[in-house]
């Protein structure tokens, strides 16, 4: 059983709150904030209705997650807008999956989430990749967000807050679990403000493993 996670039980769900000091912390923001030079922020839109999402968001790695009305949720190696390939992922975070995961090879994507004060993400599984074996990684910058996970999405679920620095790695029986971002709970931190930030709110880091080895 992970710590924070109650009575819900899930095999390879690992929890490590204050994973990133804040020298770490203050380091990746200064790496989002060149990466989004090369790959700026894009709002990304559900299949089908067109519906854009409450976050905005880029990418960095070899390959990148979009998903808008015509192409629905998929792998790219360019920026949508730009056309450029994405950024390269910082030595900080590919160290931390390396440190963490236990997985032999190394992640291909990136994704940068940028969660304003009134943003939330409901709940997903993350399935857009070819191998499942692979863990998912999520790193937390910023505002404290309430993070709800399940095993099945219309089960139980357990929820708990999860704050800047925390690293969560979802592998096992985990990796397809639902999760998502309840509410950010605005003005808990002041890692992310002026210029790039205005409002504050969250950044969240998903590294992702997408094609088999």
């Amino acid at each position: 059983m992970s710590p924070g996670f109650g009575n819900l039980a899930l095999e390879g769900l690992s929890y490590r709150p204050a994973a990133l000091d804040a020298a770490g912390q203050t380091a990746l923001l200064d790496w989002i904030a060149l990466a989004l030079e090369a790959a700026p922020f894009f709002t990304p839109r559900m299949p089908k209705t067109g519906k854009p999402f409450s976050v905005a968001m880029t990418n960095a790695g070899p390959l990148g997650w979009l998903s808008d009305k015509t192409g629905g949720y998929r792998y790219e190696a360019r920026h949508p807008g730009t056309g450029r390939p994405w950024p390269e992922i910082s030595p900080i975070l590919l160290d931390l999956w390396a440190g963490t995961t236990g997985y032999a090879h190394p992640p291909e994507a990136c994704l940068i989430n940028y969660y304003r004060p009134t943003a939330r993400m409901g709940l997903h599984q993350d399935k857009d990749e070819q191998d499942f074996g692979a863990p998912v990684l999520s790193v937390s910058l910023g505002d404290t967000a309430v993070f709800r996970i399940a095993e099945k999405r219309s089960g139980p679920s357990r929820s708990m807050k999860l704050s800047s620095g925390d690293v969560l790695v979802m592998g096992g029986a985990a990796r397809l679990s639902y999760h998502g971002i309840d509410r950010v709970l605005g003005g808990s931190s002041r890692l992310l403000g002026p210029p790039l930030f205005p409002e504050g709110g969250r950044i969240n880091l998903t590294l992702r493993r997408v094609t088999k080895p």
